[in-house]
């Protein structure tokens, strides 16, 4: 190769570098921006009581995540540190920074999913204490293995069924482990006062419907950030992940529109289960495939929500166990099912390992949980007295209300 020729390839492999850097950069803020979508949907579902707890909780817990995946979590799940001079970590256009900013903004929705359902009753530096433990130690486990073989799991699927776990965007790794940690949380916590009365279950109206669709809206348009820049590079582009990403979402929302009945709470729910399911196979399945996934998933959602609310003991305030830890299952499984050739998908994924590779991760969600949460229910206490929770989380914690209104 001659100098010029060197010199041409230099400035390629400069400009691909740059660009996937950027891609990858602009997924980040995509990403992160749908914090601020799970904190006013938390905003508009819970009582007006509770409204700022609701949005310095989103916040608190990525400022608390980010320590914990910076030093425990990215090193856990990717045998990465950066614990090494600026020019080091800025070489390669600093790609590498950027993919922890990236990763980090999937690590971060575990705690903003819980956030949901332990709303209106769980105490604040508890929650905190629990947020680094779950991100910095917790979730990166099953990450890891997922997504960078750590202790051969990917490679014993494939020696045993031809094939790894497929998961492209996170179903079960964010979502799934999310919703299903949020579940072990919830019933520590036990239900809100009032719940119950003259024996029979009471749901507490949403306090504010546009905040609601607000968050709604932020989080689905900045879904395609997470689905479609998971590829991590310019050339891994895909325009079928954007389809199907689409049409998973359509599917949530008419079907949301029918089992709902017309109810806006589960209309603004319906896309975001139709995007939870889809993300494990959308970079395999067809669109009618997709579209398929959706409505399932919205079906799921509103009947499990529905049931669990009026008639078990389980209060989840928005519902993040059905729609992430339950839908987030179901696209595991359903990458195995629509990502087959013969349902019109692109091939290269096994149902029986999807099955295996879900449950693995409900499991380690569940023990996982159960320690962080059991540990800190038993020392401290996870619950704000009955006095703070009627006066509400925000004059009890934070000594303000949402509004000046005397």
């Amino acid at each position: 190769m001659d100098e010029s020729s060197t010199q041409i390839y230099g400035a390629v492999q400069a400009l691909t570098q740059s660009s996937d850097t950027l891609f990858l950069l602009l997924g980040a803020i995509m990403v992160f921006l749908m914090h601020a979508g799970f904190a006013f949907l938390e905003v508009g579902t819970v009582r007006h009581k509770n409204q700022v707890n609701a949005l310095v909780k989103i916040l608190s817990d990525f400022g608390v995540s980010t320590i914990a995946y910076f030093f425990f979590g990215y090193w856990i799940a990717y045998g990465h540190t950066f614990f090494a001079s600026a020019p080091t970590l800025a070489a390669g256009n600093g790609y590498e920074l950027v993919k922890f900013f990236f990763l980090l903004t999937f690590a971060a929705a575990i705690p903003a999913i819980v956030s949901g359902g332990i709303a209106e009753r769980a105490r604040f530096y508890p929650v905190l204490i629990a947020t680094f433990f779950i991100v910095g130690f917790i979730y990166p486990i099953f990450e890891g293995m997922i997504w960078h073989n750590n202790f051969g799991l990917q490679s014993w699927f494939e020696t045993h069924f031809t094939v790894g776990f497929h998961d492209f965007a996170g179903s079960v790794v964010v979502h799934g482990v999310g919703g299903w940690i949020a579940l072990i949380a919830v019933i520590f916590l036990g239900m809100r006062n009032g719940r119950i009365r003259a024996g029979k279950h009471t749901n507490f109206a949403p306090s504010n419907i546009p905040f609601l669709a607000l968050g709604a809206w932020i989080l689905s348009v900045g879904w395609f950030g997470f689905n479609v820049m998971s590829a991590q590079s310019i050339n891994g582009i895909s325009g079928l992940v954007a389809m199907n990403s689409l049409m998973a979402m359509a599917g949530g929302i008419l079907a949301a529109i029918i089992i709902g009945k017309n109810d806006p709470g589960f209309i603004h729910n319906g896309p975001l289960a139709g995007l939870v399911a889809v993300c494990a196979g959308s970079d395999l399945m067809h669109p009618l495939g997709a579209l398929l996934t959706g409505i399932i998933a919205a079906a799921i959602f509103v009947s499990l929500f529905t049931y669990m609310q009026n008639k078990t003991k389980i209060d989840d305030v928005l519902g993040v166990w059905p729609l992430h830890g339950v839908c987030g299952a179901w696209g595991g499984i359903a990458a195995g099912i629509f990502g087959q050739t013969s349902l019109g998908g692109i091939g290269g994924v096994s149902l029986t390992v999807q099955i295996i590779g879900t449950l693995i991760g409900i499991t380690i969600a569940v023990l996982g949980s159960l320690i962080v949460y059991g540990a800190i229910h038993k020392f401290t206490g996870l619950r704000l007295s009955e006095e703070e929770e009627y006066n509400g989380a925000d004059l009890s914690i934070h000594r303000i209300s949402a509004t000046n209104e005397d």
